[in-house]
């Protein structure tokens, strides 16, 4: 009897440690995955017993998810419209802050991307090009500015395939489902493409500026770690991780409209 009551007082007392644990559930754009992990490496070193969470995929869902009530505490958009919106409706619980500017790129597993342009999209020996769904993913819209800027929309939208993230477009690349992709720079200089591909930048002129954005949102407004987290994003050291994954700092570009 006495040792079914310790191990009773043993299971209250970790079921009680882990309700009160300190948690976060991130929102976050696909294109931000590679960066994120390094940002949570060097939070977790200084904060080991909090629990951090990630799902990654597209902007405007995750949106949409945060919307229909979605337990995120933290949403981080390639778009930073999205949090503004999520925001202007009640949703947020602090400011809407920006993290990063990002970048897109061609980038091909086969072929010699460095010496590409949009311009070579038309060839007929590139049967398929993989972009982000330009309607809910900011990655895939801006691709689609750059390729009608350039002119070439029209003729290659027969040869465009679709991911629903830009992680989705990156591997329909890699995997050889198409030829050459308009993928995120931070994806490009991850570890695995950049082993086994190469990109060309795509001149930041020829789309709107991808300025990126994030909340806290209002189902984590008195959580505590969500503060501390979102401190840290802010840290100097969270700002060279931006920048060694492709990323401009915000403060620098606070007039990227004039790039």
């Amino acid at each position: 009897m006495k040792a079914s009551l310790t191990a009773l007082l043993i299971a209250t007392l970790c079921w009680a440690s882990d309700a009160f644990a300190d948690k976060l559930m991130v929102a976050a754009a696909s294109n931000l995955q590679y960066a994120m992990e390094d940002i949570l490496k060097q939070f977790r070193e200084q904060n080991p017993d909090d629990t951090i969470n990630v799902v990654y995929g597209s902007s405007g869902k995750l949106s949409t998810q945060i919307a229909q009530g979605a337990p995120y505490d933290l949403y981080f958009s390639a778009d930073i419209t999205y949090p503004r919106q999520l925001a202007s409706n009640g949703l947020a619980a602090s400011e809407v802050l920006p993290y990063g500017v990002g970048r897109i790129v061609l980038w091909s597993a086969t072929r010699d991307a460095s010496g590409m342009t949009l311009a070579d999209l038309v060839a007929e020996d590139i049967q398929r090009i993989a972009i982000a769904n330009p309607r809910h993913a900011p990655y895939g819209a801006r691709a689609r500015e750059a390729l009608e800027a350039a002119g070439v929309w029209p003729q290659i939208q027969d040869k465009l395939i679709f991911g629903s993230n830009i992680s989705q477009a990156a591997q329909f690349v890699e995997t050889g489902n198409a030829q050459v992709g308009v993928l995120a720079l931070s994806l490009a200089l991850s570890p695995r493409l950049a082993s086994s591909g190469s990109y060309w930048l795509i001149p930041d002129s020829l789309h709107k500026p991808l300025e990126q954005g994030y909340i806290i949102t209002q189902r984590a407004a008195d959580n505590e770690l969500a503060q501390r987290f979102s401190a840290f994003i802010g840290s100097d050291r969270v700002r060279q991780i931006m920048r060694d994954n492709g990323f401009d700092l915000p403060d620098s570009q606070l007039d990227v409209t004039d790039r």
